[in-house]
């Protein structure tokens, strides 16, 4: 496909090592980047909060919508990794700017579906570019950075969609509450259209890979470490999204708040992920795989207890920030694991651990309509997440005793022979 000269332009800069960024420079191109972040985060999240009046608009059940969150998701999980591999070579930038276009365009066809099936499809579109934006715009912001801040950098990037939960997704869904579903999905396509302008002006040129190939990409995935920092996110997150899937009707029949509260109980999960953002660098630096230890425990005993805390409204909402809090801790260190683990194949392997907890997305929003389906009430889905929780610590544990006996099995360098004194003794 051709490309519009327009666009072409913008990305041809001419591919000369640039100068180490400037403070200044760098928070402008996490800022570009964390808008992309930020429309990304109020369209994922947002379909949660409108379970409700999109299963009146489309006339479905509740259950049955819930499987357009997962259509989202399942996108993401066939988008991140094909892109990032087709994508290998080409600029970073200009492959930033095409997926956020085509971030837009999947929105702008989910505000003008107006039936279940094409509603879903438009999801799906819309999730592929999900993963691959922030495993490529993760690289990116690591980049950037000294090697010790590369945690710190991904955890700005990612910042966006966490105040997505603030703004965002609260915003959208007071929308959608009073001018119908459709609205926030047209707000997020022009959220992507100002996030292209300020990734072209903001995000710095990087020169393409010219040793990057979709073989050393793919060479990634031979690596078993890489498998169980994927299955960390998939099973260690799919409890969590068992539960804030079904969080509007959740604060609404079980908990016994209005529907005009939702937004403001998005308000409260939004806070608490941005939180975590911001503590997730500190926490990295105390041990890597220390902190998502610490992470994954907290979040199996969060949700043991969530289905009991919903009942209550002064238990409810501190439970709700917990669940937004203690998760997103555990993103930027399972995207830096990644990329530690990956080698030559940063780009799929940072792509990858979003498509692996857009599986948990769909998981979890599945094993939820399950448990809903079979009769069982809003406290369970909770329930289920706090057993994946657990899942997820396994793993987690077979990934650092394999690690730990790798560096054991390695030959340690012999020490320097002292040195000989001569015949004479000296």
């Amino acid at each position: 496909m051709t490309e519009p000269a327009a666009l072409r332009d913008i990305c041809d800069e001419e591919a000369v090592p640039a100068p180490a960024p400037r403070a200044a420079h760098v928070n402008l191109a996490l800022l570009a980047l964390a808008l992309g972040g930020f429309g990304i985060g109020t369209t994922e999240f947002v379909t949660m909060g409108l379970l409700p009046q999109i299963a009146e608009g489309v006339r479905i059940s509740i259950p049955a919508a819930g499987y357009v969150v997962s259509a989202y998701a399942l996108g993401v999980v066939v988008g991140a990794p094909t892109i990032a591999a087709l994508a290998a070579r080409a600029p970073r930038k200009r492959v930033l700017l095409w997926l956020m276009v085509a971030f837009g365009i999947g929105n702008l066809a989910s505000a003008l579906a107006t039936a279940y099936l094409p509603l879903l499809l438009a999801r799906f579109v819309s999730g592929l570019p999900h993963g691959a934006y922030f495993g490529i715009g993760s690289v990116v912001a690591a980049s950037l950075v000294p090697k010790e801040r590369r945690t710190w950098a991904v955890a700005m990037m990612l910042a966006g969609l966490t105040v997505a939960n603030i703004v965002g997704v609260p915003a959208a869904t007071l929308l959608g509450q009073h001018l119908g579903w459709q609205w926030p999905y047209a707000l997020v396509a022009a959220i992507s259209a100002v996030t292209v302008l300020a990734i072209w002006r903001w995000v710095p040129w990087q020169r393409s890979d010219d040793t990057a190939s979709i073989g050393s990409e793919l060479r990634s995935l031979t690596r078993l470490q890489v498998w169980l920092a994927l299955a960390i996110g998939t099973v260690g997150f799919g409890g969590m999204f068992a539960t804030f899937s079904y969080i509007a009707p959740t604060m609404t029949e079980l908990t016994g708040f209005g529907e005009r509260a939702v937004p403001f109980i998005l308000v409260v999960y939004g806070v608490g992920m941005t939180c975590g953002a911001f503590l997730a660098g500190r926490v990295a630096s105390r041990g890597l795989m220390r902190g998502i230890f610490f992470c994954l425990m907290a979040i199996a005993v969060l949700l043991a207890g969530f289905g009991f805390a919903a009942q209550q409204k002064w238990s409810a909402v501190p439970a709700v920030f917990l669940l937004g809090l203690v998760p997103t801790i555990l993103v930027p260190m399972l995207q830096t694991r990644l990329m530690d683990v990956a080698h030559e194949g940063q780009s799929l392997a940072a792509a990858l651990n979003h498509s692996t907890l857009n599986i948990a997305n769909a998981l979890g929003a599945w094993l939820g309509s399950v448990v809903l389906d079979a009769g069982y009430g809003y406290e369970w889905p909770s329930r289920v997440g706090a057993v994946l929780a657990v899942a997820g610590l396994l793993v987690a544990g077979l990934s650092a005793w394999l690690q730990r006996r790798d560096l054991s099995s390695r030959p340690r360098p012999s020490a320097r022979p002292a040195p000989e004194s001569s015949p004479t003794g000296r």
